[in-house]
């Protein structure tokens, strides 16, 4: 790969320093907010405190580079700079060679008070685009939001809008709308996965007005995960990461099927941190099952499942060289590669020597859909 070919980084991740909540949550929430601790002299670890619970600080998804010496928990110093400062942050981009990087994760907590949890999705927004705007050429945001009362969420889109951010991050599937009292990992994982065997579902009316508004807007519409997520400590946490892919599946159909891309052609949706290589098979599959169903079930399309997915749907990958090798296959068109900076997957710090390795034979102007264009295009980015 020459030098020259720019990257978009379409899956990194940031990682709010403890504290930042104190200052993010409305005066109500004062103090409330988890609050670090550091560990003892026996200690290998320090701690969060949270609602009652003291756990060892998480590293799982800040500590680029570990490698085969990634252990999940540890020490505040441990965890790069860059999750949390934007000029740190910079300085790894420019390390690994990366222009632009997208940022998601951080939020929301993992409390029983369902005030409290929607209130972090709004403080965490709020913390990113003031990260982002550090230098925002450089630095693009996505927002969460919860799926709890489209109205809500609608708002919230508008305002992560209104304050720079490029798109906006919901749950899998709906969540319910009598919000949750689960509170710690739960509530978080219901950021991610929401409802999947819930009465409520996107494909219906109910939540056209987030489509129009995300469309009026200018935002992208991202699905980080499906309805598995997997985490050390797990009884099967391998198991789960592989599903957690495959999963992704599932929300894109109910949007073709359900025919929200022929009521929001111009409606642009992610599977993130997906990777892409099955999504091919997914296409000609849907196409196929479409085909031979549809009529006993009287549902028409304007167009084939494999079109919206080349119109409407996008992807992002790690190291994915089955996707590369698909990427002349209907609904391969909308790849587009990250580093998953600072998580235990990454590519950071030695980004372009993987590019190197899973795009072997393609020339610049082969990858530069790929590593840059799609994501550009996806996230509007100028």
């Amino acid at each position: 790969m020459g030098n020259t070919l720019q990257l978009i980084d379409a899956d990194a991740h940031v990682n709010p320093a403890p504290a930042f909540w104190d200052d993010y949550l409305p005066a109500k929430f004062a103090g409330r907010g988890p609050k670090w601790e550091p560990g003892g002299p026996d200690d290998k670890h320090d701690w969060l405190v949270f609602e009652g619970n003291r756990k060892p600080l998480n590293l799982l998804s800040a500590v680029s580079g570990q490698g085969k010496q990634f252990r999940p928990t540890g020490k505040l110093e441990q965890l790069r700079a860059g999750n949390w400062e934007p000029a740190a942050r910079l300085a790894d981009m420019d390390q690994d060679g990366v222009s632009t990087a997208v940022m998601y994760g951080g939020g929301p907590l993992g409390t029983a008070d369902n005030d409290l949890y929607i209130a972090s999705f709004e403080a965490y927004n709020r913390w990113l685009a003031d990260f982002c705007s550090y230098d925002p050429k450089r630095l693009a945001g996505i927002a969460y939001l919860p799926m709890q009362d489209v109205e809500q969420s609608v708002a919230m889109a508008k305002d992560a809008a209104s304050r720079g951010l490029k798109g906006v991050n919901i749950p899998a599937f709906p969540q319910s709308k009598d919000g949750q009292r689960m509170g710690g990992f739960g509530a978080q994982a219901l950021a991610l996965t929401g409802d999947p065997d819930g009465p409520r579902q996107y494909d219906t009316a109910e939540f056209d007005p987030l489509w129009k508004t995300c469309v009026d807007h200018d935002l992208a519409v991202t699905i980080h995960l499906g309805a598995r997520i997997a985490r050390p400590g797990q009884l099967r946490f391998l198991p789960n990461m592989v599903m957690s892919k495959l999963c992704m599946a599932e929300p894109i159909a109910i949007l073709i099927f359900g025919g929200v891309f022929d009521r929001f052609p111009t409606l642009r949706f992610g599977a993130i941190e997906s990777g892409s290589g099955w999504i091919a098979f997914v296409a000609e599959y849907m196409d196929n099952i479409y085909d031979n169903q549809h009529h006993w079930l009287n549902l028409e399309l304007a167009m084939k499942p494999s079109e919206y997915i080349e119109r409407n749907v996008y992807s992002s990958f790690i190291r994915d060289r089955v996707g590369i090798g698909h990427r002349h296959l209907p609904g391969s068109r909308n790849m587009m590669w990250s580093t998953d900076y600072p998580h235990s997957e990454t590519t950071w710090p030695d980004s372009r020597k993987v590019i190197d390795w899973q795009f072997a034979g393609l020339n610049d102007e082969q990858m530069r859909p790929f590593l840059y264009d799609n994501a550009r295009r996806f996230y509007r980015l100028s």
